[in-house]
């Protein structure tokens, strides 16, 4: 990767899924159309096992238009197998497809698209809600808004940690760019997103120039948990200047539309700003979090004084929350973390896009209010969001199908899952990268034992 990538990259988030096109089974009976307006697909294959996936996609970017086709796995290949072993599969495209308003019309477009496939379909004898990043989110809360409905949950790369975690997390990176970095920033009620976008940009780029500019970057990256690990498949840089630009990918283009189009369509629909940082000690934070240690390094080699910028971080003036949008989040949401059903949940250890943390918080929601032993959480080695090989999905799969089918967990110790990943033919030995070029790239399976860092703001 260089530096023109930073500035120029133009690879819109969660469209790797249309590059590469897998053949319908020759039975498989598929069905399109809309409710009330709402695109949605199934497909049946001749042998169906009468259990139904019903798949939710995540948010697809504010800044490039969404895909025309409806994706109904994360990895193509998985869809496939899927057909292939009997199982159907159903997704709708959602009312609102781009932005942070899938989860709210995911839970309303996917609840009328299972009872559209009840009624012309047929009732399945099972059905597991599943889906990815913002969509791993909307697959747990619609199964906890309808437990009796679905038999199990696959939440990948999942938000599960909760929006106004994710937002918060997103407005404590940015307050620590625009107070120690560049300070004409718009935070909140952004009245410019495109100029205020370019500018974040412009300003993250100039920074990693200068070792003072790197150690500032890297200390707002380690508020949000984010690593400096970007390609999926090549480990994070020895360097502090490599992790810090690989940072510093994700706050400019991956969490870049919190500074512009993703932070005024969340208060547009939220009536006001949902995020502040009142109250928010950010020596605390920074003690909390998994980046520290790289923060440490890179104040070493810029000879900065770490406690000073502490001290004009908690000094800066803060931003409070609106009320009315706190509880649109709160709905639009925050998993509870009831259980009446098995969950899985797959997560890439180095995902700057929804750090693993979000998995942390999700853990304690479980053990607060659910039963921590229908909660399975696996791992892989890699970096990116959502980068996960189609072996690995289906190995993810058949760790919830076992536990359905049992009720008893299999073995989720790695090597048994690689194992069992490896056995599958190459074409489900892929996964998305964006180096050297984005595309789907051979790699093999890379489940890890791993434990997160606490959740750092939820």
């Amino acid at each position: 990767m260089n530096r023109l990538r930073l500035l120029c990259r133009t690879v819109p988030l969660m469209v790797f899924a249309a590059l590469t096109a897998v053949a319908l089974p020759a039975r498989a009976d598929v069905r399109e159309g809309d409710i009330d307006g709402v695109p949605y697909r199934a497909e049946i294959p001749a042998n169906w096992n009468g259990t139904l996936l019903l798949w939710s996609h995540g948010a697809y970017s504010l800044e490039f238009p969404a895909p025309s086709d409806i994706e109904l796995t994360n990895h193509p290949a998985t869809k496939q197998w899927l057909l292939d072993h009997g199982y159907a599969l159903a997704a709708s495209q959602f009312r609102v497809p781009r932005g942070w308003g899938v989860v709210e019309s995911g839970l309303k477009d996917q609840t009328a698209l299972l009872d559209w496939f009840t009624a012309n379909v047929g009732k399945p004898r099972r059905t597991i809600s599943a889906g990815a990043s913002a969509g791993g989110l909307t697959a747990v809360l619609l199964a906890e808004r309808d437990p009796r409905r679905f038999a199990g949950v696959a939440s990948l790369c999942g938000v599960v940690g909760g929006t106004t975690g994710h937002f918060n997390s997103a407005l404590d990176a940015n307050f620590a760019v625009k107070t120690l970095l560049a300070p004409d920033l718009d935070l909140v009620g952004i009245k410019d997103p495109q100029t205020n976008t370019t500018n974040a940009r412009r300003a993250l780029g100039a920074a990693l120039d200068d070792p003072r500019g790197r150690a500032r970057l890297a200390l707002a990256a380690a508020l949000a948990d984010i690593p400096g690990r970007y390609a999926s498949r090549a480990p994070a840089p020895g360097t502090v200047a490599g992790q810090v630009e690989q940072q510093t990918y994700y706050a400019a283009y991956d969490r870049g539309a919190f500074w512009g189009l993703n932070r005024t369509d969340i208060e547009q629909r939220a009536g006001g700003n949902p995020s502040w940082n009142t109250g928010v000690d950010y020596r605390t934070l920074l003690a909390r979090s998994t980046q520290k240690q790289l923060v440490k390094r890179a104040y070493r080699e810029a000879g900065l004084s770490l406690r000073e910028d502490l001290a004009r971080l908690d000094a800066a003036p803060r931003v409070k929350a609106d009320p009315t949008a706190v509880r649109y989040l709160g709905r639009y949401g925050t998993p509870t973390g009831r259980t009446p059903w098995p969950v899985v949940t797959l997560h890439t250890t180095g995902d700057g896009n929804v750090p693993p943390e979000n998995q942390s918080r999700y853990a304690a929601q479980v053990r607060r209010a659910g039963d921590p032993a229908n909660l399975k959480q696996l791992f892989v080695d890699r970096g990116y969001h959502c980068s996960f090989t189609a072996s690995e999905e289906i190995t993810t799969l058949r760790t919830l199908l076992t536990r359905m089918n049992t009720r008893h967990w299999p073995t989720t110790r790695p090597a048994a899952l690689n194992s069992a990943a490896a056995e599958l033919g190459p074409d489900y030995q892929t996964v998305f990268d964006t180096d050297p070029e984005p595309g789907l790239h051979p790699t093999s399976p890379s489940f890890t034992r791993y434990q997160p860092g606490p959740y750092l703001r939820p």
